[in-house]
C-alpha cells in the first residue's frame, strides 16, 4: 500500500532514500527531501506491504499532466526484487489512471520489465 508522506516519516523516508547511491551524501539526501517537501510537483510515497505494519519502500515522484516520472524507488534489502517493486508500480498506475509512467536513466530499466510483465499479465488472461 502507497501512503503519501508526512513530515512525521521524515526519518523513515530518508532512511528507505539513502539506500539510492546518488543520494548516500547526506548534503545530497536533505536537497532531495527539500524537493518533496516543498514543490507540489514533487511527491514522496511510503509503501507497505499488505498485512505489514512497517514501511519497507519509497518511491519519488515527479507529476506533470500527462507524466507520472519515477524518479526514485528503494526498498529496504529485505524486500529488494521485482515483486515488490511491480507492486509499487502498479499502485502507481492506480493512482495516476490518466498519466503515463516513465523512468529516469535509473528506473527506466524496472518500469520496462513491470510493462512486460503487465503486457504478458494481460494476454495470459485473455
Amino acid at each position: 500500500m502507497l501512503v503519501k508522506y508526512k513530515n512525521d516519516y521524515e526519518k523513515i523516508a530518508m532512511g528507505l532514500l539513502s539506500y539510492v547511491p546518488d543520494l548516500k551524501p547526506l548534503n545530497h539526501l536533505q536537497t532531495e527531501m527539500a524537493l518533496y517537501q516543498n514543490d507540489p510537483e514533487y511527491l514522496l510515497y511510503l509503501w507497505r506491504p499488505e498485512g505489514d505494519r512497517d514501511f519497507s519502500g519509497v518511491v519519488g515522484i515527479q507529476l506533470s499532466s500527462d507524466i507520472v516520472l519515477v524518479r526514485h524507488v528503494s526498498l529496504m534489502p529485505s524486500e529488494r526484487g521485482s515483486h515488490q517493486t511491480y507492486l509499487i508500480f502498479t499502485e502507481l498506475a492506480k493512482l495516476y489512471p490518466h498519466q503515463k509512467l516513465m523512468g529516469t536513466f535509473e528506473t527506466t530499466p524496472l518500469l520496462v520489465k513491470w510493462e512486460q510483465s503487465q503486457n504478458q499479465e494481460a494476454e495470459d488472461n485473455q
